[in-house]
């Protein structure tokens, strides 16, 4: 069935259909990924074991793909720029970025600023030139997500630091998103080429040099952060992202991901007590509202080659 959704069809509704399908899936994955880099951020275990568990259990699962030359097309030097840019750059900045600043600046700032940074760089880049309808949609979302931050940007000394490094994380992130698209990279491909470009790198630093309270964290909480940051944020959510990729394109499929914002403030209302005061639910509204006045737009950007 895994196999199925991510082979790419030659009937243009369905390819479309399965896009918006992937995307959607794409939101909880992200918001998960939130909430549960915020319970990280809570417990004992520190960013660079955050990252340790992210890459380590993502090499693991991924070798058999690995072995049976699922990167053999795709040169050392894109590999290990994949690596750097979803692997490296989005992970070891964004855990950082949590223990620096509240997981709401996350939720904003990770997924947020997402489609802005994509679009700039698919449009200097690709010459993806954004649609009329679609920059009124980018201005929506951009208010929204003014809304959702209000006053909690400044409500915290010293939380600039980790705002910094959040928008370092997502600008990485983009980077990938549109050399995925230029180098017409299929999804399982950037998935592998993501963990084999930066595991064997960061796993023996992590292990002989940077801080670790592993031997401290309770064995529950090793094993919930390592299935959901290597196993769910990482694998399944870049295979989700790349096969939407493929079938919506670069601007597109971003746009969803401005929703996350808005799912991560209304889900940690009941999971993390944190109400949403009227600003928020107002940002909640221009965010949702954005994100599909830019789905509607009226096309689909030129997709990734077939796999």
């Amino acid at each position: 069935m895994i196999a199925t959704v991510l082979a790419a069809s030659r009937d243009p509704a369905r390819e479309r259909r399965i896009g918006f399908a992937c995307a959607f899936a794409i939101l909880f994955v992200w918001t998960g990924f939130i909430l549960a880099s915020r319970a990280g951020a809570r417990g004992v275990l520190t960013p660079w074991d955050l990252a340790g568990l992210r890459f380590g259990v993502a090499l693991v699962a991924l070798m058999p793909l690995v072995l049976r030359g699922v990167l053999r097309r795709i040169a050392l030097w894109r590999i290990l720029v994949m690596g750097a840019t979803a692997g490296l750059g989005f992970a070891l900045f964004a855990y950082n970025a949590f223990a620096l600043a509240p997981a709401a600046h996350g939720a904003v700032l990770l997924p947020g600023a997402l489609p802005f940074v994509t679009a700039l760089l698919a449009w200097s880049w690709l010459g993806e030139a954004p649609t009329a309808r679609r920059a009124v949609s980018l201005a929506v979302v951009a208010l929204g997500i003014a809304l959702l931050a209000g006053a909690e940007f400044f409500a915290t000394p010293g939380a600039w630091r980790g705002d910094i490094l959040f928008f370092i994380a997502t600008s990485s992130y983009a980077v990938f998103i549109v050399l995925v698209q230029r180098w017409r990279i299929t999804a399982i491909e950037a998935t592998a080429a993501v963990a084999v470009g930066a595991a064997p790198f960061y796993l023996p630093v992590w292990w002989l040099a940077l801080p670790s309270a592993m031997a401290e964290a309770a064995w529950q909480e090793v094993v919930f952060q390592g299935v959901y940051q290597g196993l769910v944020a990482m694998v399944l959510a870049s295979l989700l992202y790349t096969r939407a990729l493929v079938a919506l394109g670069s601007t597109t499929v971003s746009l969803f991901t401005a929703v996350v914002p808005a799912l991560a403030a209304l889900a940690a209302w009941p999971v993390l007590g944190e109400p949403l005061g009227l600003g928020a639910l107002a940002g909640v509204l221009l965010v949702t509202g954005g994100m599909i006045l830019g789905v509607r737009a009226g096309r689909v950007d030129v997709p990734l080659a077939r796999p």
